[in-house]
C-alpha cells in the first residue's frame, strides 16, 4: 500500500491525497489551492490508473480542481455522502465561472457531466470503490461534523487493514451538526492538523463574545461584517443570531442581512437535509423554531440590491449585521462592503473562520493598516475581531480525542492538511503519548 500526496500535506489548500494497493488506485479529494500556495491547477500527476474519485466534502479546497480533472480525461466514479453530491455543483458554479471564464450553456454543461459521474452513497455503508470485488479496495463514508455531508473515509484493502482518510474533522458540540465519532479501526490514519496547536473557544463563550460586538455596534451605530464561507460557517452564524433574538438578548428589529447568493442556495439545503442536524437543532425545530429561516434575516438576491446595500450602510452609518461571501475575502459580495465601510471605525469585521496566508482576510486578521481593493489603497480604521468558536475543524483537543478513541491505536499517523509549525507541534504532543506520527 502507498499513499501520495498531491496537495494538501503541508498546507490548508488543495487537498489531494492518492491510495494505490494491489494494482489499483483511488484519488481522495482534489481541491483548489489558495491564498499563498501559488502551484499551477493544472493537474500535474498521471489519471490514467486511478479507478475512482472520493469526496470528503464540498469545500472548495477539496473539490475546486476536479473542472481540471475532467478536462485532464477523468471519467471514473466520483463517490461522496448524498448531501455531497448536492453542494458540489453548487459549490463549482462559480469557479467554472471565475476561473476558467465558462457561463451559461458551456458551465451548465460541464456542471452535468460531473453531476453524470456523482454517485450518491449513504453514510456507514460499505462500497467496493473499484472493479475487483474480491481483492479490490471498499469505502465507507462516516460523518465528520464539519459541514453538511461531511465525511472521514474508511477504505478497506485486500489484506482487511483499514485505512482512514479524516478530511476535515469538526469540533465537537456544536449545536447544527453532531460531533464525528472515532472509527472502530484505523491501520494507517491520514488526519488533517488545521488547528492542531490550538484550544477554540466554546460554544458558550463564541455567543457571549458575538452578542458583545452587536451590542457595541448597536451602541456606536456602524455595520458588522461577517466574511463567511457559504457552507458551514454561514448556517452556525444564522443559528447562533436566531438564539440571540429568540432569547431577547439583542433587538429584535437589527437587520440580517444574508447576501450571498451561493450561501442563501446551500441554506436551503441544509433545510432539506435536517435529518443530519444535531440533537439540539433537531429540537428547536420541533417547538417551531426556525434557526435557518428566522423572520428577521433578509436575503439580498440580485446585484443591484446589493450595490444599493453598501451605499446605503456606507451613507447612513445605520447598524446591521451582514454576512457575506467569500471567507477569505478573495472575492466575492464582502468586496464591496469592505471597500465601503472600511475606512469607518463604527464597523466590525469578525473573521468566524481560517485566514489562509496571503489572502486579504490573512491580512485584515493581522491588523493591517491599509489593504489594497480594486488597484485602490483603502485605508482600515475598523474594529477586527477573530473567533476561534465558530471554525468548523476540529482543535487540538478534539483531534487528539479523535485519535485515542480508535483501538486498538493507528500504526501510523500521516499528519496532513497543516502548516509546517501546527504539524510539528502536533507530532511531538503525539510522540509523547506514544503514538507515530509522519509529518
Amino acid at each position: 500500500m502507498e499513499i501520495f500526496h498531491h496537495g494538501g500535506k503541508d498546507t490548508v489548500t488543495g487537498s489531494c491525497h492518492e491510495l494505490r494497493a494491489n494494482n489499483q488506485a483511488i484519488l481522495i479529494d482534489c481541491g483548489m489551492f489558495q491564498g499563498a500556495d501559488t502551484r499551477p491547477l493544472d493537474i500535474e500527476f498521471s489519471i490514467n490508473h486511478l479507478d475512482a474519485l472520493l469526496l470528503t466534502h464540498s469545500h472548495i479546497d477539496h473539490i475546486g480542481r476536479l473542472p481540471w480533472l475532467l478536462t485532464s480525461g477523468f471519467n471514473q466514479p466520483i463517490y461522496c455522502s448524498e448531501a455531497t453530491a448536492e453542494l458540489v455543483p453548487l459549490m463549482l458554479e462559480d469557479s467554472l465561472k471565475l476561473q476558467l471564464g465558462l457561463t451559461g450553456k458551456k458551465a451548465e454543461q460541464f456542471l452535468n457531466r460531473i453531476r453524470r459521474l456523482l454517485h450518491p452513497i449513504n453514510y456507514n455503508q460499505w462500497l467496493p470503490v473499484t472493479q475487483d470485488l474480491e481483492s479490490g479496495l471498499w469505502a465507507r463514508f462516516q460523518p465528520a461534523g464539519h459541514i453538511l455531508g461531511s465525511a472521514y473515509i474508511e477504505v478497506r484493502l485486500p489484506n482487511q487493514e483499514v485505512v482512514v482518510f479524516s478530511g476535515d474533522l469538526g469540533p465537537s458540540n456544536t449545536p447544527l451538526l453532531p460531533d464525528p465519532v472515532p472509527p472502530q479501526r484505523a491501520d494507517h490514519l491520514i488526519i488533517e492538523t488545521t488547528y492542531s496547536n490550538a484550544i477554540h473557544e466554546d460554544i458558550a463563550t463564541r455567543s457571549k463574545r458575538l452578542r458583545q460586538i452587536i451590542e457595541r455596534s448597536l451602541l456606536n451605530g456602524g455595520v458588522i461584517l461577517i466574511p463567511a464561507f457559504s457552507v458551514g460557517r454561514t448556517q452556525e452564524l444564522l443559528f447562533d443570531i436566531e438564539q440571540l433574538i429568540f432569547s431577547k438578548k439583542i433587538e429584535v428589529d437589527l437587520p440580517i442581512i444574508l447576501d450571498s447568493p451561493m450561501a442563501q442556495r446551500v441554506t436551503q439545503s441544509y433545510r432539506r437535509f435536517k435529518q443530519l442536524w444535531g440533537q439540539e437543532a433537531k429540537e428547536r425545530l420541533g417547538i417551531k423554531r426556525h434557526p435557518l429561516a428566522f423572520e428577521q434575516c433578509i436575503m439580498v438576491q440580485d446585484y443591484r440590491a446589493h450595490q444599493r446595500l453598501v451605499n446605503r450602510l456606507k451613507s447612513t452609518g445605520e447598524p446591521a449585521i451582514v454576512v457575506a461571501a467569500s471567507g477569505m475575502c478573495q472575492g466575492g459580495r464582502i468586496m464591496d462592503y469592505l471597500k465601503a465601510l472600511l475606512p469607518d471605525k463604527r464597523t466590525d469585521i469578525i473573521f468566524a473562520g481560517y485566514q489562509a496566508k496571503g489572502t486579504l482576510g490573512h491580512s485584515l486578521q493581522q491588523q493591517a493598516s491599509s489593504v489594497i481593493i480594486d488597484d485602490e489603497n483603502i485605508c482600515v480604521e475598523a474594529e477586527i475581531h477573530s473567533m476561534s468558536g465558530y471554525s468548523a475543524h476540529a482543535d487540538k483537543a478534539d483531534l487528539i480525542k479523535f485519535i485515542k478513541g480508535i483501538s486498538p491505536p493507528p500504526k501510523i499517523i500521516h499528519l496532513v492538511h497543516g502548516e509546517p509549525k501546527a504539524k510539528q507541534h502536533f507530532a511531538s504532543q503525539l510522540a509523547a503519548q506514544g503514538l507515530n506520527a509522519i509529518k
